[in-house]
């Protein structure tokens, strides 16, 4: 590999040198602070002792002085739900650990710090022709959340998900020992670290393959479907596209039920440009961009509006355009603090998936059922999985993938959830644990079958319980 000269563009280079000679490093332990943490769903909140490294030693030395206390790595704090947080406990944040380290551009490996993140891997790396290879919803993600969720993208159905595109891993585990694993040394730790949760321990390095893109266009498609079963026929007709997914008016009914914009797309052919200018400079925009905050709250009248006005957007037939990597990708992240026209309770995100044969009826099933509720889901995303699975606690399966955003309205959605949880259990699926907030032990081992042998592995790499959050102890994945 070669030296990657944007080693320091996050500034990481800096805040070492600050404030000491010859830029020597500093031997204190990093000081620690009480705050809120919450996930990006606002729900729940903990009071959790936080300190945040900028050095692997910063690292070793806050797991000393944490003593037998437990300790979890926080990356961008993206997860919705409880699964990075450690209230009893001292919880990293990860963003200073920011370093790009080496880069072959012959074979697209990149070797990195953990707190590098999507929006820092497109911004140094699109001008140069390469993309991340599996991006989720937001650019707002660190590669080692990206790794300990096994995040899956457009691209699932070709692709696979995070872990399918990184070959070694640094690890701090819970006997204090940085390991590296991969598929050959150390592998049940690699396989356990994709989708376990931060549990298995501190992820602080990875390797990582970046795919070669000719333009930083995407070249898209849209489709408007007019209920569930013309998107399941639109979807297995797009198959040979790399990016599906769809859009689903969480308010249709009757014949209407699933109803929504399908949407494909690839990566446009070199010098593609958008007649508007939107292709122009990507990465600048992404450095530069003044994002929109939201001033409304949601609620059924406004998004009835929004979701009639953005079906009918796409005429009869297909829609072709050009879109911005940024726009294609991650269409909320232009939406500052988009997560807080919830209200002050927040919100809870349903992700499942369900793997059985009758999947589709499945899906159907579950829509009716939540608009029998009368609650309502204002965003929500359904795409079909490919067949590559990796076990674990990693969430991706063959089968229907959907995700649905609910406000936190209390007792009545937990209601409405658990009977969800049911039927997706019963469909032979699971719940996507990154997004989660309120699974019960019960369900989760009915979800993820091969939950003991990964506890397992996990407990043999930290037999004390040092690495330990909230949603761990919630489902039984930690003993202390």
């Amino acid at each position: 590999m070669t030296c990657c000269p944007a080693h320091s563009r996050t500034g990481a280079a800096t805040r070492r040198s600050q404030g000491r000679p010859n830029g020597q490093t500093r031997s204190m332990t990093p000081p620690t602070t009480r705050e809120t943490l919450a996930g990006w769903g606002r729900y729940p909140q903990f009071e959790a002792e936080t300190a945040r490294p900028e050095t692997r030693e910063d690292v070793l030395r806050a797991f000393e002085a944490a003593d037998k206390r437990p300790v979890l790595g926080r990356g961008m704090g993206r997860a919705y739900g409880d699964a990075a947080v450690s209230p009893n406990g001292l919880t990293l944040i990860t963003n200073r650990l920011d370093r790009m380290l080496e880069f072959d551009p012959e074979t697209g490996w990149l070797r990195c710090e953990a707190g590098v993140t999507i929006s820092d891997l497109i911004a140094t790396f699109l001008p140069r022709g390469f993309f991340p290879p599996v991006v989720p919803g937001t650019r707002f993600v660190s590669v080692g959340g990206a790794l300990a969720s096994d995040i899956h993208g457009k691209n699932h159905h070709v692709a696979g998900s995070f872990s399918d595109h990184v070959r070694q891993v640094e690890i701090l585990t819970g006997d204090g020992r940085i390991r590296t694993a991969d598929l050959e040394h150390e592998s049940e730790l690699f396989h356990a670290t994709a989708g376990g949760m931060g549990l298995t321990g501190l992820i602080l390095s990875m390797e990582l393959k970046l795919i070669p893109v000719p333009s930083p266009a995407i070249k898209m498609e849209s489709v408007r479907v007019p209920n569930l079963e013309a998107f399941f026929r639109t979807s297995e007709a797009s198959r040979d596209f790399p990016y599906t997914v769809g859009w689903i008016d969480g308010m249709a009914r009757g014949r209407s039920l699933g109803r929504g914009v399908f949407m494909r797309g690839d990566h446009a052919p070199a010098r593609a440009r958008s007649g508007r200018g939107l292709l122009a400079r990507v990465p600048a925009a992404l450095r530069d961009a003044r994002w929109v905050s939201v001033p409304w709250a949601l609620n059924p009248v406004s998004v009835r509006a929004f979701n009639a006005v953005y079906y009918r957007r796409v005429w009869h037939g297909v829609a072709r355009s050009l879109a911005s990597a940024d726009s294609f990708f991650f269409p909320l992240d232009g939406i500052l603090n988009w997560n807080r026209i919830y209200g002050p309770r927040g919100l809870l995100q349903y992700q499942f998936v369900v793997t059985t044969k009758d999947g589709h009826d499945r899906v159907r099933d579950i829509l009716e059922t939540i608009s029998q509720s009368g609650l309502v889901s204002f965003l929500g995303v359904i795409k079909e999985f490919g067949e590559r699975r990796h076990g674990g606690l990693s969430f991706p399966a063959p089968g229907v993938n959907v995700a649905l955003d609910f406000p936190n309205v209390g007792d009545r959605l937990f209601r409405l959830l658990d009977s969800l949880d049911e039927r997706v259990a019963n469909a032979g699926g699971r719940v996507y644990l990154t997004k989660d907030a309120r699974l019960s032990k019960a369900r989760f081992r009915e979800m993820y079958p091969e939950w003991r042998e990964w506890k397992a592995v996990r407990d043999r790499f930290d037999s004390r319980g040092r690495f330990t959050s909230a949603l761990g102890e919630r489902l039984g994945l930690v003993d202390r």
